[in-house]
Order: structure tokens, then C-alpha cells, then sequence
């Protein structure tokens, strides 16, 4: 008889592996038809993130696996390619689930001259491309969204006022570590990623924009009372699909942000990969005002035809590769 849950077997359907081929040519005519180059850089190199959130993958002669093509295509900016975009397979440790496949494949792209809102606009048109069936996108502030959803403000409450609106909602993590219990950071993505996040897009897609400072990653931080970090991510039932920076151009900067990662990765006994000193060359070079998003292609991909998981939407997941 034959074994249908076979581990030979794709743990995607032959039916949706050749809808994801059409939504590949669909992104890829989306591009074409707007004059962006498509381009391929590098999956192993000698330097990779070193992003608090994300942890990098090795080989045993050193070289690290992309989490994200970004810095390699920075580069490319910096060069003078003008608007670029890339599918690309990236691999992230120990990121396993519904929703998470340690590889996985994003669609990353670069506009020069371009604002976060015009990128916006162009995320939304792309997407809508894909499923004509949404609707328009909202946007919303990530300080108002707290707001409503929590009644505290994410960037003038306390840890503790914080803390204390999420206790009276959701069970906090166990433990009571005193440097996570004063880290401001880590229970603002703990409400995001527990009750702000999944009520995001459910009627359709959302922007959410306007991040603290002090979760800029790789963006701009705009003045202002207070200043915000000129950073979108888009939701659509709940999930986060994007994830798109008014990109820093500040080498002196960056560098310093590096560090910083690599001191607190250092101090938390974490692994401290190098980082990527050409991207800091690049920044310092000629390196364009842009904006710049990477989109999850098997979340979007999941989304659009209805599927349970990410690994439903491609051909061979982590336990069957």
C-alpha cells in the first residue's frame, strides 16, 4: 500500500508548487514592467548579522549562511546599479514552526530616492498584483496601535507601566531576570509578537510605520519629540509579511550600531559573528538615499492560497530536506 506521509515525499502539493512558479513570474513581470534590475549575490560570506534577533548560520571553514541578501546588495547601490530586487534562499538558525523554516526565500527590494511611503505604495501594488481580491491597505502608527490595544505609550511609559498592561491581559515569560525585566525593548516586541501583531490586518493587509528609536536596526532615525525610527512592517491575518527601512547611509553610524550588537551578543553569551566591514566601505563610499523591504515569499505565498504553514508552501521543508 502506498505510504502517503512518507518522508520522501514534497510537503507541498503539486498543484501549489505550480501556483508558486506563477506567483514567481508575477513578481518577476511586476519588476520587469517597472525597469528594476534583478540581480543574485552571494549565500556564504565572510561576515554576517549581527542583529540581536537573528542567529546566523556557519560552515566549518568559517563562511556564514545570508540570513538576509541585503548587505550584498547595498553594495550594489553603492556601485550605482539603481533599483534592484532578488529572490533569494536565506537561512536562519533555529527557526522552526508554523511560520518559521530555517530556509526560506525572500523577496528583497532597493529604491533610490525613494521615501518609506512611496515604498509603501509600491508593496501594496505589488501584492495587490498577486491577489486582486484585496482591498486597499491601512496604515498605522506603531505608538497609537499601543495605545489602543494597551493603553500605554510605548515610548513615555515605563517598563513597569508597560509590564503592568500586559500582565493584565496575557501571562508574562516565566523568570524574572532583572536586566529582561528593565529591558524596554524586549517586552515591546513581547506585546507586538503576542497581542498587537495578530489583530493586525485581518480585513486586510497592514502597514504599521514609525518604530522607536531604539529598534532602527539598519534605518533612519527621524527627528522629533520623540524620535521614531523611519521603519514599516506589513501584517496580513496576524502575521508579519515585510519588514522595510528608510535605509541608514550614515557609515560612522552603522559601525557603531555593529558594535553595540556585538558587545550585547558578547555580554549575553551569544555567538558574535564579524560584521560586514564592505557594507560600512559601501555606506561610506557613494551609497544613495533609498528605501528598501524584504518580504517574506512563503508566508505571502501561504497567505494567498489559504495554506496551514509555511512548509505547505514549499517543495521540501526542514524535516524533509
Amino acid at each position: 500500500m502506498q505510504q502517503h506521509n512518507a518522508s520522501w515525499r514534497p510537503s507541498a502539493t503539486l498543484a501549489t508548487l505550480r501556483s508558486r512558479n506563477e506567483l514567481f513570474r508575477q513578481v518577476r513581470r511586476f519588476f520587469e514592467s517597472r525597469d528594476v534590475l534583478e540581480v543574485e549575490t552571494p549565500v556564504l560570506s565572510r561576515a554576517a548579522t549581527v542583529d540581536r534577533q537573528i542567529e546566523s548560520l556557519h560552515t566549518d571553514d568559517g563562511r556564514w549562511l545570508a540570513t538576509s541578501p541585503e548587505f550584498s546588495m547595498k553594495r550594489l547601490l553603492a556601485a550605482g546599479s539603481g533599483p534592484l530586487f532578488q529572490i533569494s534562499r536565506v537561512f536562519r538558525f533555529d527557526e522552526c514552526g508554523r511560520l518559521h523554516n530555517p530556509e526560506f526565500t525572500l523577496l528583497e527590494w532597493y529604491r533610490p530616492g525613494w521615501s518609506p511611503d512611496a515604498l509603501m505604495d509600491e508593496v501594496e501594488a505589488l501584492v495587490r498584483t498577486l491577489d486582486v481580491s484585496l482591498p486597499r491597505f491601512s496604515r498605522r502608527r506603531y505608538r497609537d496601535l499601543f495605545l489602543d490595544e494597551l493603553q500605554v505609550d510605548p515610548f513615555t511609559g515605563s517598563v513597569e507601566d508597560i509590564r503592568t498592561a500586559l500582565a493584565s491581559r496575557i501571562a508574562l515569560p516565566p523568570g524574572d531576570d532583572p536586566e529582561i525585566r528593565q529591558d524596554r525593548d524586549f517586552w515591546l516586541d513581547f506585546a507586538m509578537g503576542t497581542l498587537v501583531g495578530p489583530r493586525l490586518g485581518i480585513d486586510a493587509p497592514s502597514f504599521v510605520c514609525d518604530y522607536p528609536a531604539s529598534q532602527a536596526a539598519l534605518a533612519r532615525v527621524r527627528d522629533g519629540d520623540p524620535p521614531v525610527a523611519e521603519r514599516f512592517e506589513l501584517y496580513w491575518r496576524g502575521i508579519e509579511l515585510a519588514n522595510g527601512y528608510h535605509e541608514l547611509a550614515d557609515a560612522g553610524e552603522q559601525r557603531r550600531r555593529f558594535v553595540a550588537d556585538q558587545e550585547w551578543r558578547r555580554a549575553h553569551g551569544r555567538c558574535v559573528p564579524p560584521y560586514d566591514e564592505h557594507l560600512v566601505e559601501a555606506l561610506a563610499s557613494d551609497f544613495p538615499d533609498c528605501s528598501g523591504v524584504a518580504l517574506g515569499m512563503d508566508r505571502l505565498i501561504m497567505l494567498i492560497l489559504n495554506l496551514p504553514s509555511v512548509s505547505a508552501a514549499m517543495a521540501f521543508d526542514y524535516d524533509r530536506a
